[in-house]
C-alpha cells in the first residue's frame, strides 16, 4: 500500500507541476504587451498562500514530502507570476496586488506564529491542514461563474478543454492517494475539485457543438479573463 501511494502521489505532482505552469502562456501575452489587461491578481494571490499553507502543511505532517515538495514549486512560481503582474499593471491594480501579497504573508506569520507557539504534535497538524483544505474549497468553487456562462451562452469558448481535463485529472489522482494514505484533510478538498471537474468536462461535451446564443460582450471578456486564470484558483494537494 506504501508503495502504491508513493506511485499515485508521483503521478500527482507531476499533473500538479502542470496545472501550475498553466498559466505561463497568459504571463507571456502579459509580458509581450508590456498590460496585464483585464486579467486580476487576485487567483494567483490565492494560490500563493494556499501553497504556502500546504507546504507548510506537507513539512509538518511525517511522510507528507510530497505534498511539500509540489506546493514549494507552486509557491516560486506564484512569485514568478506576481513579480511580472506588479511591473505591467497599472497604478491602481498594481497596489492591489502588493496589498494582496502583504496579506498573504501576514496571514502566513499569524498562522505559523500560533500554530508553533499553541499548538504541538497532531493538533498543529490538524490545524493547518484544515485551514487549508477549507480555502482550498473556496477555490475550487471559482469555477462556478464559469459554467454558469457555459450555459447562458451555449458555447465552451471560454472554458478551454485542456484546464477543465487538468482540472478534473488534478483533484482525482490526489483524491485517490488521501484515501490510500488515509489523509482526510487532503481527501475532501480534492473530491470536491474531482466533482466540479467531472461538471466541466459534461458542459464540455454537451455544448462543444452548440450553436452560441448572443449575449452581453462585456459579461464574456469578463469570464475570458476568469478562465483564462482559472487553473491557478485550484492549487495541488489542490496541489495538492
Amino acid at each position: 500500500m506504501a508503495e502504491l501511494s508513493f506511485f499515485v502521489g508521483i503521478i500527482g505532482n507531476m499533473i500538479s507541476v502542470l496545472m501550475f505552469l498553466s498559466p505561463v502562456d497568459t504571463f507571456w501575452r502579459i509580458i509581450k504587451k508590456r498590460s496585464t489587461e483585464e486579467f486580476s491578481s487576485v487567483p494567483y494571490i490565492c494560490t500563493l498562500l494556499n501553497s504556502c499553507l500546504w507546504t507548510y502543511y506537507g513539512l509538518i505532517k511525517p511522510g507528507e514530502y510530497l505534498v511539500a515538495t509540489v506546493n514549494a514549486f507552486g509557491v516560486f512560481l506564484q512569485i514568478i507570476y506576481m513579480t511580472i503582474f506588479v511591473i505591467y499593471a497599472p497604478k491602481q491594480r498594481k497596489v492591489h496586488a502588493i496589498v494582496g501579497v502583504i496579506l498573504d504573508m501576514v496571514m502566513l506569520g499569524a498562522l505559523g506564529a500560533v500554530t508553533q507557539l499553541a499548538l504541538e504534535g497532531v493538533h498543529r497538524i490538524n490545524a493547518v491542514g484544515l485551514m487549508g483544505a477549507a480555502f482550498n474549497i473556496l477555490m475550487y468553487g471559482s469555477p462556478v461563474t464559469a459554467m454558469k456562462t457555459v450555459v447562458m451562452r451555449r458555447s465552451v469558448e471560454y472554458m478551454p478543454f485542456l484546464l477543465s481535463f487538468f482540472f478534473f485529472l488534478n483533484g482525482g489522482v490526489w483524491l485517490l492517494y488521501a484515501f490510500l494514505v488515509r489523509d482526510p484533510i487532503l481527501g475532501v478538498p480534492n473530491g470536491a475539485g474531482f466533482i466540479l471537474g467531472s461538471v466541466q468536462l459534461m458542459l464540455y461535451g454537451i455544448y462543444k457543438d452548440a450553436k452560441p446564443s448572443n449575449g452581453n460582450n462585456n459579461i464574456i471578456d469578463e469570464q475570458q479573463s476568469l478562465n483564462e486564470n482559472l487553473i491557478i484558483s485550484s492549487s495541488p494537494q489542490s496541489h495538492v
